[in-house]
């Protein structure tokens, strides 16, 4: 019997939440089965347990879909795991063994990030991390509607710092699985150039840049992330 038609896991990084895939999951439509989750942003290892967690709920084959530092978490989580057929990384880090989140997005320059961020100790130990919200807009979204970018800036949720430090542990799952890339060449996050490098590495079934495109293109641009997407279901099917 052919595998059934795999679930579509969509997987939010900083400065998101899982609202920020709704525009993509609209353009999806009915056809496809798809759970936006809730990523915990607080290591590598316990985001990539947490989705872990939400794939075993659904007890079938899926596809991966990560946003910006939740390309590290599905790249860890999907290692080893059979019920993961194929990886879609939007504006998203590809890690190699060792490379974090900070070490991707400082390997070229142009990220205007770090100028933006407030931080503030946590309970549990260390600091967090979020965007200010006067910033948010030009550096995060500068082609969503100002309103639009204003309540995404409130809505935000911030990541720790040890998240955004912790290396890929084990072997990228992208070398065993295929993978799929989309990404604007306007991000002010992460550097155009990095995300070329990642995807070349990577050497991707498929791969589309945007021109114009920011860091939130699953807000700004859903058409093209869920075409993405969708290649991706296809391209395993």
């Amino acid at each position: 019997m052919p595998d059934p038609q795999p679930t579509i896991v969509l997987v939010h990084g900083a400065f998101a939440e899982s609202a920020s895939w709704n525009g993509v999951i609209e353009r999806l439509g009915a056809a496809y089965d798809v759970v936006a989750a809730a990523n915990p942003l607080r290591s590598v290892a316990d985001d990539a347990a947490y989705v872990r967690d939400v794939m075993r709920g659904i007890g079938g084959p899926v596809v991966l879909v990560g946003h910006s530092y939740a390309g590290m978490v599905i790249t860890q989580a999907a290692a080893g795991d059979p019920s993961v057929r194929a990886l879609v990384y939007v504006n998203a880090f590809c890690p190699d063994t060792g490379e974090s989140a900070l070490s991707l997005s400082g390997k070229f320059p142009g990220s205007t990030l770090a100028d933006t961020l407030v931080q503030y100790p946590v309970s549990s130990g260390g600091n967090e991390v979020a965007i200010g919200q006067d910033a948010y807009h030009a550096q995060f979204a500068a082609d969503v509607p100002t309103d639009l970018a204003a309540l995404m800036a409130r809505t935000q949720r911030p990541i720790t710092e040890q998240a955004l430090n912790d290396g890929l542990s084990g072997d990228p799952a992208w070398r065993s699985l295929p993978s799929w890339f989309v990404f604007g060449d306007a991000d002010k996050n992460i550097p155009v150039a990095a995300h070329r490098f990642m995807a070349e590495r990577a050497d991707p079934r498929g791969q589309r840049e945007v021109a114009g495109g920011s860091h939130a293109m699953a807000v700004s641009l859903p058409s093209e992330v869920a075409e993405t997407i969708i290649e991706a279901v296809r391209g395993i099917s």
